[in-house]
């Protein structure tokens, strides 16, 4: 199942900040949606003034067994009524990063970079979803999707913060930070 990203005109999601990090941006839209689907629909027409990001939700990479439990025991799932904040984040790496094994990544993922380890402190408060896309010929290599609560948005920004200062980042060549907001399923 493919989960589809669309920014344009309109969305469940309400665009609140658009920052290419690094490398070329998107377009900004106003709003954001997401689907999920069994295939991969093309623009019609390419459009100035919106996009479509689509990965998949794949098997963990780069984790041992004991990390993937903790991680399985301590995280929350997606689309928590109260978590009304959420990160859409692509990213794609540089070939330098591709040319070397797999033992070699999780060397600077985790051994080097401490990505599973140092972001277990977040979770439960941060929910996240991986989607990968490199397979598909699509501009980005991974989706980032995160979602969390207002009163855990300084908790989301540490966590980005340390990310982004580790060995595993200086293999990003693209990157582009987009934030967004719902009303909440609560809400009267």
């Amino acid at each position: 199942m493919f989960t589809i990203f669309r920014g344009g005109q309109s969305g469940a999601w309400r665009v609140t900040r658009f920052a290419p990090v690094k490398g070329a941006g998107l377009v900004r839209t106003p709003a954001l949606s997401s689907v999920y689907s069994a295939s991969i629909a093309l623009p019609i027409l390419p459009s100035t003034n919106s996009w479509r990001l689509a990965g998949i939700a794949s098997h963990v990479r780069y984790v041992e067994r004991a990390e993937k439990e903790k991680l399985v025991a301590v995280q929350a799932g997606l689309g928590r009524p109260e978590a009304s904040l959420a990160a859409l984040i692509p990213i794609k790496k540089s070939a330098a990063w591709w040319d070397l094994t797999q033992e070699e990544r999780r060397r600077i993922f985790e051994d080097k970079s401490q990505h599973i380890a140092g972001s277990m402190k977040y979770l439960p408060a941060i929910a996240r979803q991986l989607y990968h896309c490199r397979d598909l010929g699509e501009p980005f290599d991974f989706l980032t999707w995160f979602e969390f609560e207002p009163g855990h948005a300084d908790m989301f920004e540490e966590l980005v913060g340390t990310l982004r200062r580790t060995e595993e980042w200086n293999y990003v060549e693209r990157e582009v930070d987009i934030r967004v907001e719902r009303e909440r399923l609560d809400a009267g």
